[in-house]
């Protein structure tokens, strides 16, 4: 790969970012050292504008602030699909799935460590969460499997495309339409408590580093998780000192520490997820819809190891297991054409090409005739629908006489899901199991609903599912 063709991607990139930096007032100092509002929600990713969004529906005054430059947090780079069970898309496709099937992989996935009312809840409200974005304008036609899934319900835009940056735009279209102030780089620093123990508020710091009070009855934490941070990840896990991190760099646990200190409970912060296809050493993600759409997995003897769409943990394992612990993520043109995210790829340079296997091999340093003879296998899994190596479940398509690409891929850490405790009406609960009044928590920073793994597509459907509930109770309660 081209390190210089890589940064003007990449610098491309965040120029395009840059429609997504904060709306309303939010974009000038408040030079104010106090002021009012009904509710404050920390954090603008997916989750903080969906509560955002919800909340203003419901007739409340909301603040978002978002110590980043731009919104969207690590929803920003979600490229899967949002998991929803029971969509018309799924019917339009004629694919038979149920809540029921969605909440017993979603427990299975977990380790059955999930909190079953906050799962429940989870995969109730799915198809509901999914049809409120595409009402307010989002495309979410796609339907695709991820791994964990046993029938196919990852909804992303037309071709496959980025989910994550969809998601967001959407939102942030329909908070500027609200007029919702929206304040980037301002950091909210402490949580509030009156004497009664109530939340009454935040301090924070705007984009000049003045500090200045805002007055409320009720707080949001969308602040993310923690995958960011490596002093915090290797806290509760000594094996991940040295990993590498999908996460962007403000992914580290501040709402978490300052919900903390307030007396919050934790639950599970020991369970943090590493994310199986990650570029070595510049940390760039490869969705999982990649595996999902019909790539395998390689090791540097040219043979498959593991059912490609297996949990993360399972996947990520194996790859550790390999020689220099990396793996190859091998996919053809037909694979290629079935998922536009790809793209992406192939022009940031990331993927080895070749003419065959026989050739791809050659570039690889691995034996040709080993390659060449997992893909006839494969193809003939593919064709007599049953994989009899690994036991995959979903193989939609053969390899052909096109190009062939591998791209080289290491575990990094990815998701953390522990968090703060909550309740299912998203209320944040102290050591004692009671909530405290007026603090919410969503997304990232909530702990207990993933359990021992995450599903690929159900970060999304949390965020969105409970950032509704907590844009709605927060308003409710501060009416």
């Amino acid at each position: 790969m081209k390190f210089k063709k890589l940064m003007s991607l990449v610098t491309a990139a965040l120029i395009t970012t840059t429609v997504l930096a904060g709306c309303g007032n939010g974009s000038k100092p408040t030079g104010a050292k106090s002021e009012k509002t009904d509710i404050v929600i920390i954090g603008a990713g997916g989750a903080g504008l969906a509560a955002a969004v919800e909340a203003k529906n419901e007739g409340a005054n909301v603040v978002v602030l978002e110590k980043m430059p731009i919104v969207g947090g690590n929803t920003l780079r979600a490229t899967g699909g949002i998991n929803a069970s029971g969509t018309k898309f799924q019917k339009e496709n004629n694919i038979n799935d149920t809540v029921d099937k969605f909440y017993n992989d979603t427990m299975k996935g977990g380790y059955d460590k999930g909190e079953p009312e906050l799962v429940k809840l989870l995969t109730d409200k799915s198809a509901e969460a999914v049809e409120w974005l595409v009402d307010l304008g989002a495309d979410l036609s796609d339907v695709g499997r991820l791994g964990g899934a046993s029938e196919n319900r990852a909804h992303r835009p037309t071709g496959g495309g980025a989910v994550g940056s969809e998601i967001v735009k959407t939102l942030k279209s329909a908070a500027e339409a609200k007029k919702i102030d929206i304040r980037t780089m301002n950091k909210a620093t402490e949580i509030l408590k009156d004497d009664k123990g109530n939340i009454k508020g935040v301090k924070a710091l705007d984009k000049e580093g003045k500090e200045y009070t805002i007055d409320a009855k009720a707080v949001i934490i969308a602040t993310g998780g923690f995958g960011g941070s490596e002093e915090m990840f290797v806290k509760y896990n000594e094996k991940l000192k040295g990993f590498g991190t999908t996460n962007h760099p403000g992914a580290t646990g501040d709402g978490i520490l300052m919900a903390e200190k307030l007396g919050a409970q934790l639950t599970q912060m020991e369970e943090i997820q590493t994310h199986p296809t990650v570029v070595p050493k510049n940390g760039f993600m490869i969705t999982e819809a990649v595996r999902g759409n019909g790539a395998i997995l390689v090791n540097r003897d040219g043979k498959r190891f593991v059912n490609e769409i297996g949990t993360r943990d399972v996947v990520s394992n194996a790859i550790l297991d390999q020689k220099e612990k990396t793996a190859y993520l091998l996919f053809d043109d037909n694979v290629r054409k079935s998922l536009k995210a790809i793209e992406k790829y192939i022009e940031m340079e990331l993927a080895v090409v070749g003419d065959s296997p026989e050739d791809l091999a050659k570039k690889l340093n691995m034996d040709s005739a080993a390659l060449k003879k997992t893909v006839s296998d494969y193809n003939g899994y593919v064709k007599s629908k049953k994989d009899a190596e690994f036991g995959r479940p979903d193989m939609p398509r053969e390899f052909g006489n096109g190009k062939y690409y591998a791209i080289e891929v290491e575990p990094a850490v990815h998701h953390t899901m522990g968090g703060l405790k909550i309740n299912t009406d998203t209320e944040v609960l102290d050591e004692s199991g009671k909530s405290i009044k007026g603090l919410y928590a969503i997304g990232e920073a909530v702990g207990g609903i993933h359990g021992g793994n995450r599903l690929g597509g159900n970060a999304l459907a949390d965020l969105i599912v409970f950032g509704k509930i907590a844009g709605k109770n927060a308003a409710t309660m501060v009416k």
